[in-house]
């Protein structure tokens, strides 16, 4: 792993990579954190894939499927910057990662009430059923389980 950061600070001195309790890109303090001592494959996706969140200038979504399309961007620009140094993305990986978002956006459209499918409405936290009219506010975190409060 400290290989593979060396690398990516050379090709990328604009980019600060830090010690870290997860693999995350955070837009406010302009950081890549990886994980100390982590050293499986899994672990260099990952700090592939966020790297290519701070190369994209990721910094906020305003949807859900929004949150899925930078997630997408971020795993093709981490097969590009791995193909550059030499590390190759199991494709299964990447879609297994993004199946976790599929599930999140999944979960959180289903009605309260009817079940039914819905789409999100005004801001990221609201959703509405085009069957039973019901309304339901979801959690804003993309980390949180997918509660559904039926507001009316």
């Amino acid at each position: 792993m400290n290989e593979l950061i060396a690398i990516l600070e050379e090709k990328f001195p604009q980019l600060k990579f830090t010690p870290g309790r997860q693999f995350s890109w955070s837009p406010e303090t302009g950081e890549i954190f990886f994980r100390r001592g982590a050293k499986s494959r899994q672990a260099m996706w990952s700090l592939l894939h966020e790297t290519g969140h701070a190369l994209l200038g990721h910094h906020s979504y305003k949807a859900d499927f929004e949150l899925l399309k930078l997630e997408l961007a971020a795993w093709e620009r981490a097969r590009q910057i791995g193909q550059e140094v030499d590390v190759d993305i199991d494709e299964n990986h990447i879609q297994d990662c993004l199946d976790t978002y599929r599930d999140w956006l999944y979960k959180r459209s289903i009605c309260p009430s009817c079940g039914t499918k819905c789409l999100q409405q005004d801001d990221f936290t609201h959703y509405s059923c085009f069957n039973c009219r019901a309304v339901w506010r979801v959690s804003a975190s993309r980390f949180a389980r997918s509660y559904r409060r039926q507001l009316a």
